[in-house]
């Protein structure tokens, strides 16, 4: 699918706690149907699932803010408390015998909130994970310590383990080119707020550069310190997603504000 080469902008906004505002959204700016297709309809609230309040939806894609905790998708162990089957059930609207699905585009870590972005039939999922390198994605952090430069970028090669443990590597041949971007926004005596520009999107590979850095994100049990009994989740949150629409070329930018749980970190 060819992209406008100036398409127009549409913000979605979004309320201080998007997780009392299921489905509360406002958009700025013009959000055009292509021809001859209805307006969408959203089902009825009693169908919206619970840890992924809906940002936006349409016939082509729907956008949730996924709570720390939930899976993306399923794993032999976990089949039902996923992004995944949550959202699949309440776009069959509780039907079982209805053939609508979500089809999977991207994931976020288990303990990572925010904007994930599902598709709703195979031609926009395979329109955006064509397109996802060229997409913006912006991530908050909050990590150990105050670093040296206020803003950076960290580059390595990303393998992974028997163990699905990522690390850096030198060579090239062993690994998979990995680039992090990162903006300190603000600074406690304990940790530092950043600003994450994900400029490639490996496994885990924000958490892992950070580690590298010295700078572990708060909470991670994988790649961080121990950490103590207050510390309640990984502080790792998408933050924002901007992207081309897959049916009406639209530059689409959703957002999910940072999570209170952050900024009571840095106090």
């Amino acid at each position: 699918m060819a992209l406008d080469p100036a398409p127009r902008i549409l913000h979605v906004i979004w309320p201080e706690d998007p997780q009392i505002y299921i489905g509360d959204y406002s958009l700025i700016g013009d959000y055009s149907l292509p021809p001859k297709r209805k307006p969408f309809k959203q089902p009825p609230k009693r169908f919206q699932p619970r840890g992924v309040p809906i940002l936006f939806e349409d016939h082509d894609i729907v956008v949730v803010d996924k709570m720390s905790g939930l899976l993306s998708m399923s794993t032999d162990r976990v089949r039902e408390n996923t992004a995944y089957f949550l959202l699949t059930n309440y776009v069959r609207k509780g039907d079982p015998k209805s053939r609508n699905r979500v089809f999977i585009v991207h994931r976020l870590d288990r303990d990572t909130s925010g904007v994930i972005v599902f598709a709703k039939n195979e031609e926009a999922k395979h329109f955006l994970q064509g397109e996802w390198s060229t997409f913006q994605k912006k991530y908050f952090a909050v990590v150990h310590g105050k670093l040296d430069q206020e803003e950076a970028t960290i580059s390595s090669y990303l393998a992974e383990n028997t163990a699905h443990r990522v690390y850096s590597v030198k060579d090239p041949a062993q690994g998979k080119l990995a680039t992090t971007g990162y903006k300190v926004l603000s600074e406690s005596t304990r940790y530092s707020l950043l600003e994450i520009d994900l400029q490639t999107g490996r496994k885990n590979q924000i958490r892992v550069h950070l580690a590298d850095a010295r700078h572990h994100v708060v909470g991670d049990k994988q790649y961080g310190r121990k950490e103590e009994r207050s510390i309640k989740r990984l502080a790792l949150h998408a933050a924002s997603l901007s992207m081309i629409h897959p049916c009406s070329n639209e530059k689409m930018t959703f957002k999910a504000r940072m999570p209170s749980y952050f900024r009571s970190l840095m106090k």
